[in-house]
């Protein structure tokens, strides 16, 4: 939901948004089903769209099209078969993302992004759940849902309030001085539809401890939680940066943010892979990793011994030996330096283990898929073939780089994982290495004399009679 802000209400909405005006959405066809709002916009000509879908966890669905009297606007729906429908509009270039947003359990957004699911209120989503593949649920602190019904206590004049038409919409104007006068007048068109949903179960907004002005902080305090400047988070801002939190409220001009929401933010950042890299840094002015200094000092002192303690390379620094193939000549021997020192950077034989791991898991899940199918068709197992052998790209990948540049050592896992083959499946060799050299003729970088020389040497021999 970042940086989608809604423009207006429409009027058939069940869901109003409070200080947004209401606008006369009668031209889109809102009590006809999601398709036909689809069917507005959609394969209408350039510059216009419309979608739907369904969704399957609440039997619901959602919407969007773009206004077909103003392409710069674009409505959005979501429908819920218990608590009704929500209608906003929006800049066309943002239905999209909403539409996105609606695919979840979310069915209103208010406050800069506090979310609800028809029973509880959640903040903005921005801590990432690797298991779940989304945002962590994070629930809004004693937080109380304000219905219509609360909000109109019978003062509003409805005789006040102004319903606008798109056409003359303009986006950049302040909403109306009096709301509540808005809002009584949506309740008499609300209350005149069939079958409306009582005021009480209108949701207008949401009130909650987090909300105070009290808890509510500026961008200073806002920079500040987050490690970095004021003009940094205003720089951030003017770009659309998407991982700047939408502001809960705007004071005197001035964005404000919750602050729980402010730190969820900053939680965020600090479980960024930037977050997490700059507090694993070794602590110097390159904000290395510790692995990453430890390799530059390993090759500081090798390049220093190099370039200062031979005295063939040292005299290179002499002005009249300095030219383009002595400076070539020292590159190169710098560069040797690296490549016979690999095995100081990276563990050969755990990562061995690892690639020797990664490949037996590879194919004991396409081993346990076909033997389902095989089980399925009342296939014999003696009947079974291995041409399904495969690996994952990001597996074939790496084994092709661990041949590439560790020979020797992945010899020794690659007859481990001919050993484990046959002993855990009844394998041959022959389509243990088969099914090797097929992935990496697919994603590797060996060419096919390289393949050839290697794979012959690391076969069993009796697999070759």
């Amino acid at each position: 939901m970042s940086h989608v802000r809604p423009l207006a209400n429409g009027l058939r909405t069940d869901h109003p948004v409070p200080g947004l005006p209401f606008i006369d959405d009668s031209h889109i066809p809102l009590d006809e089903g999601p398709e036909a709002i689809e069917a507005v916009g959609r394969n209408k000509g350039a510059g216009v769209w419309g979608r739907f879908d369904k969704n399957r966890a609440d039997g619901g669905w959602y919407a969007f099209t773009t206004d077909p009297k103003e392409h710069t606007l674009g409505w959005s729906v979501r429908y819920h078969p218990e608590h009704g429908r929500t209608v906003l509009l929006l800049r066309d270039d943002d239905t999209s993302t909403l539409h996105s947003a609606w695919s979840g359990d979310a069915l209103l957004f208010r406050a800069g992004g506090y979310w609800w699911d028809g029973t509880t209120w959640h903040r903005p989503g921005q801590v990432w759940d690797p298991v779940a593949q989304d945002h962590e649920r994070r629930k809004a602190r004693a937080a109380v849902t304000v219905s219509a019904a609360d909000m109109l206590d019978g003062r509003a004049t409805p005789a006040r309030a102004h319903i606008g038409k798109v056409a003359t919409f303009d986006p950049d104007t302040e909403g109306p001085s009096n709301w509540l006068n808005d809002l009584a007048l949506w309740a008499q068109h609300h209350l005149q539809q069939e079958n409306p949903l009582p005021l009480e179960r209108c949701v207008v907004d949401v009130s909650s401890p987090e909300l105070t002005a009290a808890q509510l902080i500026g961008a200073p305090e806002m920079a500040e939680l987050g490690g970095i400047t004021a003009s940094t988070l205003r720089a951030y801002i003017s770009r659309g940066n998407s991982e700047v939190p939408m502001p809960q409220a705007t004071v005197g001009g001035r964005d404000q943010w919750a602050r729980a929401v402010a730190e969820d933010w900053a939680e965020a950042r600090q479980r960024s892979y930037e977050g997490i890299g700059a507090a694993m840094s070794a602590g110097d002015r390159h904000d290395l990793s510790p692995g990453a200094a430890e390799v530059r000092d390993r090759f500081a002192a090798d390049f220093h011994h190099a370039l200062w303690d031979r005295p063939d390379l040292r005299k290179r620094w002499v002005l009249r030996q300095r030219n383009k193939e002595s400076v070539a000549e020292v590159a190169d021997e710098l560069a040797w330096t690296v490549a016979i020192s690999l095995d100081r950077v990276i563990p050969a034989d755990l990562l061995g283990r690892a690639v020797q791991g990664a490949v037996l898991h590879d194919f004991a899940e396409v081993i346990a898929m076909c033997s389902k199918e095989a089980a399925a068709a009342k296939e014999k197992a003696e009947e079974a073939s291995w041409w399904f052998l495969n690996l994952t790209t990001p597996v074939a990948k790496m084994l092709d780089w661990y041949i590439r540049h560790f020979p020797g050592s992945a010899s020794h896992y690659i007859g481990e994982i001919q050993r484990a083959a046959h002993t855990t499946w009844n394998i041959p060799p022959t389509e243990t290495i088969n099914a090797l050299r097929g992935s990496l003729d697919l994603d590797g970088k060996l060419t096919d004399e390289q393949q050839e020389t290697y794979f012959a040497l690391v076969t069993p021999r009796e697999s070759l009679d």
